[in-house]
């Protein structure tokens, strides 16, 4: 797809904050120091640009990415009005635990993307734009790949092989390990290919894991997968 072919407004450019991304990932600074780090995809999440500030190595890419920031910082304005109204009417679907309610989780959504929209204007290298399951990077090339609120989440819509090809690239373009979060759909319910994807993984020699996380807003989202490459320790 090329950059006239990506539609601005079928785009959804909301992110989560960086502190989401510690939490959702089970992640320390200490583990990340010295470690190449792709976020794929990064939506609007403040991840890499208070990890930069941090002094750690994380770059992000998206397909929203081939449009410039600014006009990207207005859809993320509007979407995130919808994405609170939204909430409000669907409460019973999500726990509020980390977040104290619509107007706590409307205030981290906004810093998130006005984070991530800062540090897109001041740094757009960081910000690569792809359109997956291609990536445009060498192999092994990051040392750890976090992915959120993607594979998985959209399992009525992308289907399994689809699943499959882009975690075969994010495997491609890691040295160690890639972390996917959530493992259930928009529903709540677990993937409903999950346990063939694990077992093909582990079939091809990969160490898999599931982890409680201690994070969950999504209903029975609180769970990320591991995949380690087993000769790397």
């Amino acid at each position: 797809m090329s950059k006239d072919g990506v539609d601005l407004e079928r785009i959804v450019f909301i992110g989560r904050t960086f502190e989401e991304y510690m939490a959702m990932f089970s992640l320390s600074t200490e583990e990340m120091e010295g470690k190449k780090i792709l976020d794929c995809p990064a939506g609007a999440c403040s991840f890499t640009a208070i990890s930069q500030q941090k002094g750690l190595d994380v770059t992000a890419c998206d397909i929203a990415y081939y449009h410039p920031g600014e006009a990207l910082a207005n859809k993320g304005e509007k979407d995130l009005i919808h994405a609170m109204e939204s909430v409000e009417k669907a409460k019973a679907q999500y726990v509020f635990d980390y977040f104290k309610d619509v107007t706590d989780l409307a205030q981290y959504r906004t810093r998130a993307l006005n984070d991530c929209a800062a540090d897109m204007k001041q740094n757009p290298e960081r910000y690569i734009p792809v359109t997956l399951p291609s990536l445009p990077f060498e192999s092994e090339q990051f040392d750890l790949i976090l992915s959120a609120h993607f594979l998985f989440t959209y399992g009525d819509r992308l289907d399994k092989a689809f699943h499959q090809n882009v975690i075969e690239e994010l495997l491609r373009v890691v040295k160690e390990e890639i972390r996917i979060f959530p493992l259930v759909d928009l529903t709540g319910n677990r993937y409903e290919h999950l346990d063939e994807i694990v077992k093909m993984l582990k079939n091809q020699g990969y160490e898999v894991e599931e982890v409680r996380v201690p994070y969950e807003f999504q209903r029975n989202a609180n769970t990320m997968m591991k995949i380690r490459k087993k000769d790397k320790e």
